[in-house]
């Protein structure tokens, strides 16, 4: 099946009578719900044993969660099924995907039971939410620069407490700096001659009308967020006890737990190995090579909300001590640099998750001091090598046990 947005184009491919021969049949069917159901009485009748579709865009949906059910139907990636060139039809399409189909060419694609699929609607929607209100945030900073008014350079965020008590009240008419610096809460208070300096500009009735707006999008898109995460909480319960394991995980919050489970299915029997999953979400050098030669070892694309939610992950254990996360950070990024570093990060979590959902076991950290138990010699070489940089002269004397 070839689908577009209207339509599909449907190429029915029928062994022949002799052997290695065999009749290609191409209808077209429209993309309503009572022409898919027409369809899939259609195919039922041709007593068809495997129905492959393209993922194009979304238009594959309407089919495949009404065929599920009734007959085997394979989700097949388009980079995996190209046309010849020169040959780029709907209907050339759906004969090809009939023929590489029948020969056992196509890998299927993962698409996840109904409950994961809710999951996962609910929380792409809170990521885009989540980053729609950022960018809300960052369109109020830079119309606040025409104003003169410098609050961000004072505050840690304009969603703060204090922040927004400050800027409804330049909203609501107060133009006084001294008045608007004493709504400052807690340790912010520390900084009321700083937040004096930086309230006194040229705030009009126009800005005020802007900044308002702006307010109004971000309390938007925060409400939200609020209804998803309890949409969400609702869906997870029979995901609950692998997202309490999950967030174990020194850097995986409930939230990129949950994003974990609805990407994945929190089943691991789909992917036989950490590596397929790890190169399924995108988070493993590509391989693309020609005699003998690496031409390119780039990331492929993956799933970008997995990515994402990895990445949240990776860059929180990044910044933190005692674990063995972030001396594996460490020691990645001084060799190859904070980028891959992150990447290698997002692998190595992936592969833990692979093997506590497979084997239902619970996270073990090995510890910051892992490499150096793994190997004490090369750990004493390099402090031996670091002091004698310094201009030191070592001598070592073990101590008595």
């Amino acid at each position: 099946m070839d689908i577009s947005k209207r339509d599909a184009k449907v190429a029915v491919r029928v062994p022949g009578k002799r052997a290695g021969t065999f009749t290609t049949t191409v209808t077209t069917w429209g993309a309503t719900v009572g022409q898919i159901l027409e369809l899939i009485e259609f195919l039922a009748a041709q007593h068809v044993t495997t129905v492959v579709m393209e993922a194009t865009s979304d238009y594959w949906k309407p089919f495949y969660y009404l065929m599920e059910e009734r007959l085997p139907v394979m989700l097949v990636n388009g980079r995996q099924a190209r046309n010849i060139p020169g040959r780029k039809t709907d209907v050339s399409d759906a004969a090809w995907l009939a023929q590489l189909a029948a020969h056992g060419l196509l890998r299927a694609s993962f698409v996840p039971p109904e409950p994961v699929r809710q999951l996962r609607d609910l929380t792409r929607a809170r990521a885009i939410a989540v980053r729609d209100r950022t960018r809300h945030v960052q369109r109020l900073e830079k119309f606040l620069e025409s104003s003169g008014i410098k609050l961000s350079a004072v505050v840690s965020g304009l969603t703060g407490v204090s922040s927004r008590a400050m800027l409804d009240a330049l909203v609501a008419g107060e133009r006084d700096p001294r008045v608007l610096a004493q709504l400052a809460k807690g340790r912010l208070r520390n900084k009321i001659p700083q937040l004096v300096d930086a309230l006194h500009g040229r705030f009009t009735e126009h800005h005020a009308f802007m900044v308002g707006e702006y307010l109004t999008q971000i309390d938007t898109a925060t409400g939200m967020i609020d209804r998803l995460s309890e949409r969400i909480e609702d869906a997870i319960s029979p995901f609950r006890s692998a997202r309490d394991a999950l967030t174990t995980i020194p850097g995986v919050s409930n939230a990129v737990a949950d994003v974990i489970i609805a990407e994945t299915g929190g089943d691991m029997s789909e992917f036989e190995t950490p590596g397929r999953l790890a190169s399924w979400a995108g988070v493993c050098p590509g391989r693309n090579e020609s005699a003998g030669r690496v031409k390119s070892a780039h990331t492929r694309p993956g799933d970008k909300y997995l990515k994402a939610a990895l990445g949240i992950a990776a860059l929180s254990v990044s910044r933190s001590k005692g674990t063995y996360l972030a001396a594996r950070y460490r020691r990645i990024a001084a060799r190859r640099g904070p980028i891959k570093a992150v990447v290698a990060i997002e692998h190595t979590i992936l592969t833990a998750v692979w093997h506590m959902l497979r084997n239902g076991e619970v996270y073990i950290d090995p510890g910051a001091d892992y490499y150096t138990r793994l190997d004490p010699q090369r750990a004493r070489n390099k402090a031996i090598r670091q002091l004698q940089n310094l201009g030191y002269e070592v001598v070592i004397t073990p101590v008595a046990a």
